[in-house]
């Protein structure tokens, strides 16, 4: 399963959202730190609407999702950027 693949997964399991999109960046970096071959799955942007967030502050969302994407974020992915709203 790609990574692109599994931080959809974990996301849909974890948040039952009603608007996910995860989107594979990495090749809008590659040379850089992080994705110095340009050939891996490393940078991530992911736009998701869920109840889950609902009376949660913006910093306290974020940490919702990197609970559960910590594996992810040890390794392979080098970013990841996070547009969240409450529903």
């Amino acid at each position: 399963m790609s990574v692109r693949d599994t931080i959809e997964q974990k996301l849909a399991n974890a948040f039952a959202p009603s608007v996910l999109e995860v989107v594979d960046e990495s090749h809008l970096h590659a040379g850089h730190s992080g994705n110095p071959g340009g050939d891996g799955e490393t940078h991530f942007r992911v736009k998701m609407t869920s109840g889950h967030f609902v009376g949660k502050m913006r910093v306290a969302q974020h940490r919702l999702v990197n609970e559960v994407l910590v594996e992810e974020l040890k390794h392979p992915v080098h970013a990841l950027a996070l547009e969240l709203k409450a529903e």
